[in-house]
């Protein structure tokens, strides 16, 4: 059985507002994306990565230039054996179905896939070697997640409070989310057909009847949004550095 890794990476950052692609500006020094594969990477038991780009991308090519030659990461992109690319989309959906796609001829059924988002830069390894055994003998799949701290409210179309929500039983849902193969493809494909708005792989399994399981991981696998995060991402990375 083989654990296959995609990432999407053909968004184009519209909330960011930048030019270039949130998930190639910088953290420390190095692109988002770079950091989200070293993860990746990191986990032996993960034997393929798909990053899944967009098709006007003019970044990629040059991202090893941008970790230069001498890079302390020892992590080259193009010449890791482990990764490949596929032509992405305009909507992440699509994007995780083609690279769904691109395996096919070498996927089995049971094998499993993990979907990374390539703006989350800070995920520990730890939390992917977790996510990876405790879902070893599941049916379906799950994903990393975190228990809601704030409470919530509930508002109207002109912005008052209608309601406080228990918080009790509600999580944030993180990234990797790590599904059998078939399932998740059978899953994606329904969504993409019916034009449904899943926002993860776990809305599009449920969708489908199925309970993905939540399995618990460090609050700081944030996802770069908006430029502020940037600025929390490098203060992350460079604690996370600090207790290796």
């Amino acid at each position: 059985m083989t654990i296959w890794a995609i990432l999407p990476a053909a968004g184009i950052g519209r909330r960011m507002g930048s030019i270039t692609p949130k998930q190639y500006l910088t953290v420390n020094g190095t692109p988002v994306i770079s950091c989200a594969l070293q993860r990746l990477a990191a986990v032996s038991a993960i034997e393929k990565i798909v990053v899944v780009l967009h098709p006007d991308d003019k970044y990629w090519q040059t991202l090893n230039s941008a970790l230069g030659a001498d890079s302390d990461s020892g992590f080259e992109i193009h010449s890791n054996e482990r990764i490949r690319c596929a032509t992405g989309a305009q909507e992440r959906c699509q994007s995780v179905l083609n690279g769904l796609d691109h395996i096919e001829s070498e996927a089995k059924a049971d094998d499993w896939v993990l979907v990374h988002d390539a703006v989350r830069p800070c995920v520990r390894t730890s939390d992917i070697e977790k996510l990876i055994s405790e879902l070893h003998h599941h049916p379906v799949g799950g994903l990393l997640g975190s228990p809601v701290d704030n409470t919530l409210k509930q508002v109207d179309t002109d912005g008052n409070v209608v309601a406080t929500i228990d918080r009790n039983k509600l999580w944030n849902a993180l990234t990797p989310q790590m599904f059998r193969y078939e399932i998740l493809r059978n899953a994606i494909r329904h969504a993409v057909s019916q034009r449904e708005q899943v926002t993860d792989e776990a809305a599009a399994i449920e969708r489908l009847g199925h309970s993905p399981k939540m399995v618990a991981g460090n609050k700081d696998n944030i996802k770069i949004t908006h430029e502020a995060d940037l600025i929390l991402a490098s203060n992350i990375l460079k604690s996370q550095a600090a207790t290796v």
